[in-house]
């Protein structure tokens, strides 16, 4: 049986902060465990089928093969292709494979750049596989997913027509990592259709889970040469792109450029020439053939203006899809630049601070989270998730330069990935100035109408990943993401690395009033405290029945606006307040939670701004707040689904349910952390008890 879902979530952040779906722990992709699948193939003399990627036309997918291919396709395993099948022959090289039927030179762009990094490429391209030791037709690899690593398991039984493998294909045909890589990315993806068109920033992301910087080369820094140099120096993986034509077609210009395809950076040098230093970048076509053949290319006479040996270490003329160019050139003819790099130290020259990260995991959620963009500041644009940095200047004021990268990312809400679409989106960075950095919780409106941001991005992208690399003073800021429009429902993951010491943290609780928490009131009133001596010289003690009874029909008589207290919130009542387990609760029991519900009632009234007997998501949040308790957005949204209607309106005799449990909660958190061992966050128990 399985977990209910909120409970999943909140296991899935545990695990995540145990180490589960990090390097050292990858997740496994539809709880396919590599190690218990081979041992049981191996036993068992079998060879696997991967049911969750079969090999049929389900894999391959639509529209990349014409009916008439598909008809043809044939899935078989290596050793049916080739009569000794390799897993890798005589090493990695960026000239291993080339692009077949499929669009994804995006993806091979990326791992032409991967095939560098030794360490990198070992670890996504597990090498101790292959065709023969307990050898069952199983492989695996690993990518780097929306905020964890994943192990993806597959069959290696591969499309062929006639014999020859549709997709990615190898220079020597006895060679089978590209093919089978292709493939588990294809199975993450949905399916080899799924891998159609996309940028290489989305594969060396996967690929490394590092910091990804995205360069427009049409308005290029003024430093270019020396960050592509840097990122050499720090081993990060390279890929850029040419501009769309006026087709999706990849076309092929007469300078040998294509249109609308992805390049790996393969190198970068700075050579003389006739007395003068050029900057030159190499480029490979995943294509494995079609070179650039202007300046610096194979065949240009400029290389005969360099030394013999520049000439003899650069200069290859083969028509193997690698080839140089000058930067200049590069700017001119390429659209974007992506830079990946596990360390974020490529992005300056200062090694005196080191890079920090922090890491969110968000939503926004249409009518409650999800605000817009800052034209609709006068009205939503305060509701969407907010959160705080501390800038210390220890290293701030000594570095200059950059010292923040804010990447934001948004999270896919379908399995196959030509069927996301994604949303336009950005941020925005506001100073909180002096006098409002007592405050806590989220600012309101007002805050955003009379306060403009330092920072945000250029334009709202319809893409996976916006960033900006900026220069922050020492101080404290708010960091807004939002989706262009208003009331779009999407997951987000909001990176910050900053070169200063940084004190990062989500600000999800209420408005501040200018009130502390909010004491239980010390007394009923005099009506109400003659009516329980009354009821208690009739009754000794009130069991579930009873006390349903005595909160619908006198204690919260007239304030109820729908059907009142159900028998099993009145039996969670007697639970959280009785001392002893008769499932009754006595008189001092009976008038402690008296006191809590005329209480709670209270908070209800004040916080129900809107005055239609119901709390609003952003009520709600106020009202937690009064009661003490500052809950993420992510939990906000969890308690409306649980204990609201189907509006995730949350009436009276369900809120003074919650509070019970939130403040029971708390307290029981307190105890723990007083001097008993605690074995999950306060806001793990408190999501726990909340929500199940």
């Amino acid at each position: 049986m399985h977990s209910p879902g909120v409970c999943m979530t909140i296991m899935n952040a545990r695990h995540h902060g145990d180490g589960y779906g990090t390097v050292n722990n990858p997740e496994a992709f539809f709880k396919q465990d590599y190690r218990s699948l081979k041992e049981y193939c191996v036993n068992r003399q079998l060879r696997y089928i991967d049911e969750m990627f079969p090999p049929d036309r389900r894999s391959i997918g639509n529209d990349v093969l014409n009916p008439s291919d598909l008809q043809k396709v044939e899935w078989h395993r290596p050793g049916k292709l080739v009569p000794n099948p390799c897993f890798v022959v005589d090493g990695i090289s960026r000239f291993d494979f080339g692009q077949g039927a499929v669009g994804n030179c995006w993806f091979l762009a990326s791992l032409g750049a991967l095939t560098f990094q030794r360490v990198i490429f070992e670890y996504v391209v597990p090498l101790e596989q292959n065709f023969v030791k307990d050898y069952c037709g199983l492989f695996h690899f690993r990518f780097w997913r929306f905020g964890r690593w994943v192990d993806v398991v597959i069959d290696d039984k591969l499309p062929t027509i006639n014999g020859r493998l549709v997709f990615v294909n190898s220079r020597d045909p006895t060679e089978f990592w590209p093919a089978l890589l292709e493939k588990a990315y294809a199975k993450v993806c949905g399916s080899y259709s799924d891998m159609s068109s996309g940028t290489p920033n989305e594969a060396l992301v996967d690929f490394t889970g590092g910091v990804h910087i995205s360069i427009t080369l049409s308005e290029p820094p003024p430093d270019l040469w020396e960050l592509m140099c840097r990122a050499r120096q720090f081993k990060s993986l390279m890929g850029c792109g040419t501009p769309q034509g006026a087709t999706s077609a990849n076309t092929v210009l007469p300078n040998g450029l294509v249109q609308g395809h992805a390049y790996t950076i393969t190198g970068v040098k700075q050579m003389m020439s006739r007395g003068q230093a050029v900057n030159l970048v190499r480029l490979l076509n995943p294509w494995g053939r079609g070179e650039w053949n202007g300046n610096w290319s194979d065949r240009s006479p400029l290389w005969e203006t360099v030394s013999p040996q520049d000439r003899a270490l650069c200069l290859s003329v083969v028509d193997n899809g690698e080839f140089w160019m000058s930067l200049e050139e590069f700017c001119g003819f390429y659209s974007d630049l992506d830079i990946c790099c596990i360390c974020p130290d490529f992005l300056d020259e200062n090694p005196s601070c080191h890079w920090k990260t922090c890491f969110f995991e968000g939503r926004w959620l249409a009518g409650k989270t999800a605000g817009g963009c800052m034209n609709n500041i006068e009205q939503r644009f305060w509701t969407n998730p907010q959160y705080r940095a501390k800038i210390d200047c220890e290293c701030a004021s000594k570095q200059g330069g950059k010292n923040m990268l804010v990447s934001l990312m948004q999270k896919p809400d379908k399995r196959n990935r030509a069927l996301v679409k994604n949303l336009h989106i950005g941020f925005s960075v506001f100073k909180v100035p002096e006098e409002l950095k007592a405050h806590r919780g989220k600012f309101p409106a007002s805050f955003f109408s009379r306060n403009i941001p330092v920072v945000q991005t250029k334009n709202y992208l319809n893409a996976r990943e916006v960033m900006e690399l900026v220069m922050l003073e020492p101080g404290e800021y708010l960091i807004v993401p939002s989706t262009f429009k208003p009331n779009e429902t999407a997951s987000f993951i909001l990176t910050i690395l900053s070169k200063a010491k940084a004190h990062i943290h989500e600000t999800s609780g209420g408005q501040n009033y200018g009130h502390k928490e909010i004491e239980e009131s010390r007394a009923a009133d005099d009506d109400k405290r003659i009516l329980f001596r009354q009821l208690f010289d009739k009754y000794d003690e009130v069991d579930a029945e009873l006390l349903q009874k005595l909160l619908n029909d006198q204690i919260l008589k007239g304030d109820l606006k729908t059907g009142g207290f159900s028998i099993d919130a009145c039996r969670s009542m007697i639970v959280m307040m009785s001392t002893t387990v008769n499932g009754k609760l006595n008189a001092g029991e009976l008038y402690n939670l008296w006191k809590k519900a005329v209480t709670y009632k209270d908070i209800f009234l004040r916080t129900d701004v809107s005055a239609n007997g119901t709390l609003s998501h952003n009520e709600l949040r106020n009202a937690a707040f009064a009661l003490g308790v500052r809950v993420s957005d992510n939990m906000l949204n969890m308690l409306a689904v649980r204990y609201g209607n189907s509006s995730e309106h949350v009436t009276l005799e369900n809120f003074i349910s919650l509070a019970l449990r939130l403040v029971c909660m708390k307290k029981i958190f307190k105890r723990f952390s007083d001097g008993m061992t605690l074995t999950l966050p306060e806001s793990e128990w408190m999501q726990i008890s909340m929500c199940t």
